[in-house]
């Protein structure tokens, strides 16, 4: 027999971003529904998308907040799609070893680092500078624009 679990709501006062996403990526700020960071992994360029919500899955969540979750997907993969040397994206909520939701959007290309295996659980070869977290954020203020605000 199949158990439904009742979906999960935002509920911004009980939000905590994950350590390990704290330790790893950059918080560059807020979109609609999520938190906007940048895997320190300056080889790629590497985004998560973490909803603000108790939800663990993309399905757990209420259908208003899945279509506001796959137009941030699709707005940062156009993102992604413009940086240089990108051929491919990777997109995914895995979720294995961080419980909490959230969405990588990775930019590929043949001849990457990991190429063509998984970017996941990889030892990251090259970290950020702040002027490279700097120049990274201008490029994602020019395209989303007003749609990203101060986390």
């Amino acid at each position: 027999m199949i158990k439904l679990r009742s979906q999960a709501y935002r509920n911004c006062d009980v939000f905590k971003l994950d350590q390990r996403l704290e330790k790893d990526c950059f918080v560059l700020g807020k979109l609609t529904l999520s938190q906007l960071l940048l895997m320190n992994n300056a080889a790629l360029p590497w985004f998560i998308l973490v909803p603000e919500t108790t939800a663990v899955e993309i399905c757990d969540l209420a259908p208003d907040d899945q279509a506001e979750l796959v137009t941030e997907i699709n707005m940062l993969s156009i993102l992604v799609q413009g940086f240089e040397g990108v051929e491919k994206l990777n997109i995914g909520a895995i979720g294995n070893i961080v419980n909490q939701l959230h969405v990588h959007i990775v930019g590929r290309y043949p001849g990457d680092y990991c190429w063509p295996g998984v970017v996941w659980g990889r030892e990251t070869p090259q970290r950020y500078s702040q002027e490279g977290v700097d120049r990274i954020l201008s490029s994602v203020r020019s395209v989303l624009g007003e749609r990203l605000t101060p986390a």
